[in-house]
């Protein structure tokens, strides 16, 4: 993948960030509305509940494991001015190490540029899941991280197991994803419904087709005891790590496998692993709601806005009004695609990740409701990793195969969707309907999930930095609360704003308190709030 592709601009490194348990058309979602952003005490879930807790393993590598453990890294050239790049191997199943069945995962690294003393690794993940840290890294982070961090720091990404580079899940050709993000989410009829399953089971038997080999191989903690593997290979003794969105469940679920290996963890854009897979959605569903409110509300008071004048409930009106026509009768977008209601809704959500996008929107809005829906299809495009050319990259298909090996599915077919439409209509009256339907995306999947929702608690772990912004589109702020509640040693900083994650968006408050955590080692104190 040519990186400057999927970063051509900031808040499309958030809006892949932001996938989490996306369906086939209607990415992820956000930040709950009825969590008050002014709350300062954390939710942590009370240990009553019947949720298990994330054990750690032995301290102590397996014997089957060292010469993993072991390898030497050899580095070379990547292409790109300044960055390095290697192969890392480690075992398909680690209950079987032995078994031959290694995955070969592409590592890459900027060296610390100095002055200073070197401080060790410093790996970094955008999230997704299924969002290449490879990418990120050469395209942003390892040249857009604040300077003092990169002075001090190798920045170092690898692309987990099943994503981009590394052994990665494929599912469809190029045209039959066109066909799947075309499909209708909103189904109005019974003919309507039988085609949506259709075409998640046929998804699924791509995926299987294809991919079967690794499959059943693909969830965080497999990808969070490769990193531990890549933390020996480096030589560091502990692991320092930024992740975002979905890159906080990979970074927790280290802390809580590896806590006396843990080092200084930033967990930015938390996602609570304690959840389901049906709570998770519907959460972020509601949350989808606050992004777009706050949006509504923006434009309203703008000369272009295209959803008019009036409240943010009014515009939210007129948005649901135009979806609808678009269900009826797509229009043209200068291409063999027309956007129809599905494409056009990928596309709002797709701006909601960033304030920076929302000027785009308004326009590519206006254009759509005049008959021209190359804006919006663009839009929707970025966010499905879709080129010009017509070729995708494997995001929405890693995408899926690690949620689902994660969580047993929300719904068990139609009917648990149905019974959930006014619940999810009530998170969200614009995106309620469209992203039940979504949350089917897991419920003909051909491998069983491995994990369950899971406290984690990293008992022994150095302070882990928790950020949580309050009007986050796709990682609720409670979310954050909750995590920062569960880890023993996690202290909670929020960011009072809008956009996803916080870190390096433009508020000195945070960027200090994060830096100066990475290079001395000092958290913030539980509760500290920027703006």
């Amino acid at each position: 993948m040519e990186p400057s592709r999927l970063f051509r601009t900031s808040w499309t490194v958030l809006a892949v960030a932001g996938l989490l348990m996306s369906g086939c058309s209607s990415g992820s979602s956000s930040s709950d509305s009825s969590a008050s952003p002014n709350a300062v005490n954390r939710q942590p879930q009370k240990k009553a509940d019947a949720v298990q807790v994330l054990q750690p393993l032995p301290a102590a590598v397996p014997a089957g494991l060292r010469p993993y453990y072991d390898q030497k890294l050899s580095w070379r050239e990547c292409g790109i001015e300044g960055f390095e790049c290697a192969t890392l191997k480690v075992p398909m199943d680690y209950a079987n190490p032995a078994d031959g069945r290694d995955v070969k995962l592409a590592v890459s690294r900027r060296t610390a540029t100095g002055p200073g003393k070197r401080l060790g690794s410093l790996l970094v993940n955008p999230g997704g899941p299924g969002g290449s840290a490879i990418g990120y890294l050469q395209s942003y982070a390892g040249i857009g991280y604040p300077e003092p961090v990169r002075a001090r720091y190798d920045m170092v990404a690898v692309d987990p197991r099943g994503v981009a580079r590394s052994a990665p899940v494929t599912c469809l050709s190029d045209s039959q994803m066109d066909t799947f993000t075309q499909i209708d989410q909103t189904p109005d009829d019974r003919k309507e419904v039988d085609e949506l399953v259709s075409t998640f089971k046929d998804f699924a038997t791509g995926c299987q087709d294809r991919s079967g080999k690794v499959l059943g191989h693909v969830s965080t903690v497999e990808a969070a005891r490769d990193m531990d593997v890549l933390r020996g290979a480096l030589g560091d003794k502990k692991l320092t790590y930024v992740g975002a969105s979905y890159g906080t469940f990979l970074g927790a679920t280290y802390a809580g496998l590896y806590p006396s290996r843990a080092g200084r963890l930033v967990l930015d854009g938390a996602m609570d692993p304690s959840l389901p897979a049906l709570t998770m959605n519907r959460d972020q569903t509601a949350g989808f709601e606050t992004a777009f409110t706050a949006f509504a509300e923006d434009c309203v008071r703008r000369e272009d806005c295209p959803l008019g004048k009036g409240t943010a409930k009014d515009a939210g009106r007129r948005l649901q009004a135009f979806f609808t026509k678009l269900d009826k009768d797509p229009v043209p977008s200068g291409e063999d695609r027309k956007l129809g209601e599905s494409l056009a809704t990928t596309a709002v959500i797709a701006a909601m990740y960033d304030e920076g996008a929302w000027t785009e929107l308004r326009s590519a809005l206006q254009s759509a409701m005049d008959g021209d829906g190359s804006g919006l299809m663009r839009l929707a495009d970025l966010y499905y990793e879709r080129d010009a050319d017509g070729s995708y990259e494997n995001l929405m298909f890693a995408n899926p195969a690690v949620n689902c090996l994660d969580l047993p599915a929300a719904f068990n077919g139609p009917n648990d969707v149905r019974k959930a439409l006014a619940s999810f209509r009530k998170a969200s009256p614009v995106f309620g309907t469209g992203l039940a339907w979504a949350a089917m995306n897991c419920t003909y999947w051909p491998v069983e999930a491995t994990g369950r929702p899971s406290r984690i608690e990293a008992k022994g772990a150095p302070p882990i930095v928790v950020v949580g912004t309050t009007r986050d589109p796709a990682t609720p702020y409670r979310w954050a609360q909750a995590l920062a509640g569960q880890l023993g040693s996690g202290t909670l900083l929020t960011y009072e704003g809008d956009g996803h994650t916080a870190y390096g968006r433009g508020s000195d408050c945070v960027d200090s308190t994060i830096n100066t955590y990475l290079l001395e080692g000092k958290a913030p104190k539980d509760g500290t709030r920027c703006t």
